[in-house]
This record gives structure tokens, sequence and C-alpha cells, in this order.
């Protein structure tokens, strides 16, 4: 299982390729890809990858998926004996992340099965063009 830490928002996630995930809102367009660098740990299935703070040389590509807000949470405040009562409400603005790759030094440790699948079916093309000449 190929999985990576990476700091987002001000938080920590681990995400793995292949899953989508919420952080707080970013200034990009849907469907923009990005690059993410600020990766902690790497976990490529059979050795671990840790940096100080940073894993020099690892990024995590996403494509933002779209623009979202969290559910509602309310926030009541009441001081007894004062008839003082504030309720309030909040909702976080958030942006949905899917996961395409993880890459260790140039290299894509872990893809979604998607892109996998993509790149085969090339392959299977360009050899049956080679055998087509």
């Amino acid at each position: 299982m190929t999985f990576a830490i990476i700091e987002a928002g001000g938080k920590q996630l681990k995400v793995e390729p292949g899953r989508f995930y919420d952080v707080d809102r970013l200034a990009n367009d849907a469907d923009t890809k990005l690059s993410l660098d600020q990766v902690l740990l790497v976990h490529d299935g059979n050795e671990v990858t840790v940096g100080q703070p940073l894993v020099k040389g690892a990024t995590v590509e996403v494509t933002v998926m779209q623009h979202r807000r969290d559910r509602k949470i309310i926030v009541y405040k009441m001081q007894p004996k004062k008839k003082t009562r504030k309720k309030r409400g909040h909702r976080q603005e958030l942006t949905r992340l899917m996961v395409d790759a993880i890459h260790l030094d140039g290299k894509a440790i872990g893809e979604t099965k998607a892109k996998k699948s993509k790149t085969s079916e090339e392959a299977v093309a360009v050899e049956a063009e080679v055998v087509a000449d």
C-alpha cells in the first residue's frame, strides 16, 4: 500500500492515490492539476522515507475536483442567570482534491488505476503498430 503524509491548509493528511480528500479552501479553479511539495513521509509498499521536516524530491500530484462547504456546526454560548445567549452557525469552505500520483525523486511510486490502465492500453496499441509493420 502506497501512501504519503502531506501538509495542506495547516493540517496533516495521510493520502493514497485514487482517493479524494477535503482540505481548507484553495485558490485554484476546478479541474486544475496541482503539485503539492509539502510531503512529510512517503511509504512505497516496503520502504519508508521520513523527511526532516520535508522529504526532498517528493511531490503529490492532485486534481481539484470541486469547491464545497462543510456541514453546519452550531456554536451556542450561554451565561446562566444573566439572560445572555448567543447562537451562531458556521460552515467551513472546503476544496475536494483527488490524488493522482505520488512521486519520489521524479519516479511515480503510486498512481491511480486509471492512469496505469491507460498506459497499458497505450503499450498494447504501440505493440499492435509494431506487429502491423
